[in-house]
């Protein structure tokens, strides 16, 4: 008996997947996702069920025409509700509600309140003022962080013009598991031959057609260092691809990729790629992740998993199908009337266009001239550019573009909408940073005697000081978090200054101030910062390979690192025999067991298995000469410095201690 896969089948009847599977689950259709397969008697059921449902349908429709619809019911009067902020004052609440401050007080010492308009708001005055103002009011606790006007989260689009968007596709996996040459297939575009090491640094987005669909890719980073990238990737996305080479198997960055695409509620997607090698393995990499919790659905799972070659195209289609098929099941809206919102993917300084963010609209149109706000800046859109790089007037639900006219650089992460005006928008960002002022001037207002003494202490430890300038605010962010985890209680980093873009004279200059060193990543120092940095003996240490940075700071870091101390035993002496001479003191007369008794050695005295004392020797003889050392088999005198309680039978043990390097583990 033929079968057929159930997106084959709707893909013939001209039926979205979700319906179809719809009807299966009415029918007592053992299925588990669209990528199940069927009978061809269950198939032939299914298509005479379809034409049936369409009929009804049509005949339905038709007659809701001809009906009248019901007039709405009119609901009894509500006084409007007005939520109060807790803590603000009894101004402020006339303000809010547009009520004159006097005519507050007086209603309010009227009614027995004696308060006065600099009063906080409790719940016995707002009572009084809810009768003056006619509406209920509801006094709220809100947390420190909502005092301030910011962006909003993400909310779902409204009801009414709502459409289909293209699916947001991440890219994820281990580093050099062939993310990117797996996109450039897609793209047509060779975009790991420029990266550095064929590893990429940025979050790259495209968008590529296929069937006629749009489908919009980002690709993350592998290394390890950009877990906060991939981490935002996962977030932005609605499909995260898992890309895992069938030679190497699942990896750490794999199972984290995957962990964060778990996190983020995605649909997981996992392309099995370089199944063009002939040591490629594809049930083993489906063995280690059913280990993880995805079982591919020829096992039974609800896992799609897609066997790719991306350098010579194998299931290529395949898995461009799978996308648009999941995307399908996962019914992706949005409404394009609404204002333009969505997350700001990458940030960088362009010497000609000044600030460029890549933004992806997840909601509504952004257009050219819109004001937009993020969390930390603002600005007027002068220019978009698409994915390949074209001038365009707007952006719809599911677009990336390149955003020029922002007055800083945001970070990677943060949220944006379109704001009412400039004026609007500066009013945020300035409240924005005077609470952080605020908190910064409350944390130092709170320093105790102890941390301040903790502070003094701190200065025996020694400090790595670094300036970092990259070329992306991802990368910055991604370099920052991998460099302070190298700190330790023994040797710190500390990041003196941090920012997007060449490095300038005032970088050097401050590094020359806090004795720092600079480090570049993708950037590079102008003519006059060279000279100041050869003039005042700074290092300029550039790199186009994050690893590179690392494994260079931790072997600065290990040689500020205070050597280990070792006792290192010398050797050991039984006292066999005391004697006292004049104006000498008490002798004792020693035989040396192993080893070797040195003059200028420690030494400690046993008694009974026990260190009865620890000191240095004050003279050690050989007869009547003075020696520096003593070897095994050999007799000697010894007097130790400021002690004479030995006795007979006690062992001396000699030791120094040695000082060995460290390294981090």
């Amino acid at each position: 008996m033929s079968k057929i896969r159930v997106y084959e089948l709707a893909k013939m009847l001209d039926v979205p997947n979700k319906e179809l599977m719809e009807i299966l689950q009415a029918l007592d259709v053992d299925v588990k996702t669209h990528m199940s397969s069927i009978d061809s008697d269950v198939a032939q059921i299914l298509e005479e069920t379809v034409r049936e449902r369409r009929k009804k349908e049509a005949k339905e429709a038709k007659e809701a025409k001809e009906e009248k619809p019901a007039e709405p019911s009119h609901e009894a009067f509500q006084p409007e509700t007005v939520e109060i902020p807790a803590g603000i004052t009894i101004r402020e609440v006339a303000e809010r509600l547009g009520l004159g401050t006097a005519e507050v007080v007086k209603h309010l010492v009227t009614t027995g309140l004696m308060v006065p308009a600099t009063a906080r708001i409790d719940e016995a005055a707002l009572s009084k003022i809810e009768e003056l103002a006619g509406k209920h009011l509801k006094l709220v606790q809100e947390a420190p962080e909502e005092t301030v006007p910011t962006v909003r989260k993400k909310k779902a689009p409204s009801k009414g013009m709502l459409v289909d968007r293209p699916p947001i596709v991440t890219v994820m996996g281990h580093v050099d598991h062939g993310k990117t040459t797996l996109l450039d297939y897609i793209r047509k575009t060779a975009v790991a031959a420029r990266e550095a090491g064929g590893i990429t640094q940025h979050i790259g987005a495209s968008v590529v057609e296929h069937e006629g669909k749009k489908i919009v890719f980002l690709d993350t980073p592998g290394h390890e260092a950009f877990t906060s990238m991939r981490a935002r990737g996962a977030q932005v996305t609605d499909i995260a691809v898992l890309v895992c080479a069938a030679d190497d198997g699942v990896m750490p960055q794999t199972v984290e990729a995957l962990n964060h695409a778990k996190a983020a509620g995605v649909p997981i997607i996992v392309a099995v790629n370089k199944i063009d090698k002939p040591d490629a393995r594809p049930d083993r990499v489906r063995q280690q992740l059913a280990d993880h919790g995805l079982i591919p659905e020829e096992w039974g799972g609800d896992t799609v998993f897609v066997d790719v070659s991306a350098k010579t195209g194998i299931g290529m289609d395949q898995l461009l199908e799978m996308i648009l098929l999941v995307a399908e099941m996962a019914e992706l809206k949005a409404n394009p009337d609404q204002d333009g919102e969505g997350v700001v993917v990458e940030a960088k300084l362009d010497k000609g266009k000044g600030p460029v963010a890549t933004l992806i609209v997840q909601n509504g149109t952004l257009h050219r001239g819109d004001v937009i706000l993020c969390e930390s800046t603002c600005g007027r859109v002068r220019g978009l550019l698409d994915d390949q790089g074209r001038w365009v007037v707007e952006a719809g639900p599911s677009t990336p573009v390149e955003v020029l006219g922002l007055e800083s650089l945001p970070s990677p992460g943060e949220r944006f909408r379109k704001a009412l005006n400039e004026r609007e928008a500066r009013d945020c960002i300035a409240a924005r940073n005077q609470a952080i002022r605020d908190a910064e001037k409350g944390t130092a207002r709170r320093l105790t005697l102890e941390e301040f003494y903790q502070q003094l202490r701190e200065g025996e430890t020694h400090v790595f000081s670094l300036v970092l300038k990259c070329d992306v605010q991802g990368s910055l962010e991604a370099l920052r978090a991998s460099l302070l985890k190298l700190g330790t209680d023994e040797v710190g980093i500390n990041i003196v200054h941090e920012g997007v873009g060449r490095i300038s004279e005032s970088d050097v200059m401050l590094a020359a101030a806090s004795k720092a060193v600079i480090i570049g990543f993708n950037v590079r120092p102008d003519s006059n910062a060279k000279k100041i940095a050869e003039a005042e003996g700074i290092e300029i240490r550039l790199y186009n390979i994050i690893y590179d940075v690392i494994d260079d700071i931790r072997s600065a870091m290990e040689g500020m690192l205070a050597p280990e101390l070792r006792e290192k035993i010398l050797g050991q002496a039984e006292i066999r025999a005391s004697f006292k001479v004049p104006k000498v003191g008490k002798i004792a007369g020693c035989y040396v067991l192993e080893g070797t008794i040195r003059r200028n050695g420690k030494i400690r005295l046993i008694r009974d298995g026990v260190v009865y004392w620890d000191g240095t020797l004050s003279s050690l003889k050989r007869f009547k000469d003075d020696v520096r050392e003593v070897t095994s088999g050999f007799e000697c005198g010894m007097s130790f410095t400021n002690f004479h309680d030995f006795k007979e039978g006690d062992h001396v043990e000699c030791y120094e201690i040695v000082e060995e390097k460290r390294h981090f583990n």
